[in-house]
């Protein structure tokens, strides 16, 4: 008897779920069911080729010494970020000092050989021109004369040399400044240190590298094109690039290298990120970015989020909402673009389709929705 009737108490169950089972749908039926939707659009096509580039700095490599000397400090550690201008390295300035103190002397050395030459000339003159004033007496000496003139062209000639002296000295002197202000090496432009070649008490010579600079402020994208594909490349072409991280940006075209690697056959490009807003994004040296290249003309399509599009046996169908109501529609598909595909045939531009909520959906099923904007419809 006790188990007849648990056998009775199962099969009651059952009943129970399989009359609540066929219920849900009925009640379902009589339900708007709440969807997403999007419009069917009407854009250009413009087929792209991705190819793998990365970023280069226009401005990398070592900072060299300008003057020979012992490292007597080195102010920055690799990683530092500098500006043009910040002094990277100190260099030992005993021997320059003593150099300019030695060009300030020999200066004022020949300064003072200047002023003995124009006072000798101006002697000179002034004898010249008292036997001048006797040519008319019988004092008068032409011999004398003569010697005084060549005595006059002697000083003249003593001046002048002083003088040119006095420029190569004042030269030199120059130089020897110069040499005490390059013991302070500087940075040329602005970077971030990636490497040190001197330690201090070293004797480094002139254009040695001290330190390595990349200026990750102004970076460039190159990309090695196959050689077919340069055809749409000219200079001023804008391409769309995809960072790492995802991101979307737009790539100017500045120069065609014209060396061909003969493996690859392919050309490096030179492209220059665009970036609104400040301060502009820093990247690395060698790090990858996708460049997305053009294939020909673009062309208008008529294009379907592809979140509307459900594949049915051999072919795809989505969902058009007209009139508050769900309405399946067989669609032929095309290309790819991005988040969304060519229709062929099936809809039209100003159609709006369900996106989000369409697996569950019927024919004539009455929907409230809402566009992937946010907005209510």
């Amino acid at each position: 008897m006790r188990l007849v009737t648990c056998r009775a108490g199962i099969v009651g169950a059952v009943m129970t779920a399989l009359v609540l089972l066929h219920a849900a749908p009925a009640v379902a039926q009589g339900q708007a069911a709440q969807v997403e939707i999007d419009a069917v659009i009407e854009e250009p096509l413009r087929q792209t080729m991705p190819v793998i580039g990365r970023f280069v700095a226009r401005q990398a490599g070592p900072v060299a010494a300008l003057v020979s000397g012992p490292v007597e400090e080195i102010l920055v550690d690799v990683g530092d970020r500098v500006a043009k201008g910040d002094v990277l390295v100190r260099l030992s300035t005993d021997i320059t000092v003593g150099n300019r103190n030695l060009r300030e002397a020999e200066l004022s050395e020949k300064k003072a050989r200047l002023g003995s030459a124009r006072a000798q000339l101006r002697l000179a003159k002034q004898e010249l021109a008292r036997i001048e004033s006797l040519k008319k007496s019988a004092a008068f000496s032409q011999a004398s004369y003569e010697d005084k003139r060549a005595e006059v062209a002697r000083y003249q000639s003593s001046v002048a040399e002083a003088n040119a002296s006095i420029a190569r000295a004042r030269a030199n002197l120059e130089l020897s400044e110069l040499d005490m202000k390059r013991a302070e090496i500087k940075a040329p432009y602005n970077g971030v240190v990636v490497a040190r070649q001197a330690v201090a008490g070293a004797y480094v010579n002139t254009g040695a590298p001290v330190v390595s600079l990349v200026n990750d402020e102004d970076m460039e994208i190159e990309a090695d094109v196959p050689a077919d594909r340069l055809a749409g490349l000219a200079p001023g072409r804008a391409v769309r690039a995809t960072l790492d991280t995802g991101r979307n940006v737009m790539a100017v075209v500045r120069s065609v290298i014209p060396t061909e690697n003969a493996l690859t056959r392919t050309r490096p490009v030179r492209f220059t990120p665009q970036f609104a807003g400040d301060p502009r994004p820093r990247f690395a040296t060698d790090q990858s970015v996708t460049v997305l290249l053009p294939m020909g003309e673009p062309r208008d399509i008529v294009s379907v989020h592809k979140d509307a599009v459900i594949a049915r046996g051999a072919g795809y169908i989505v969902y058009a909402v007209e009139e508050g109501k769900a309405q399946l529609k067989q669609v032929e598909l095309g290309e790819a673009a991005g988040k969304r595909t060519e229709v062929l045939s099936g809809l039209i531009a100003g159609d709006l389709v369900v996106t989000r909520g369409n697996e569950r959906l019927r024919p004539g099923q009455e929907v409230t929705y809402k566009s992937m904007a946010g907005g209510d419809g």
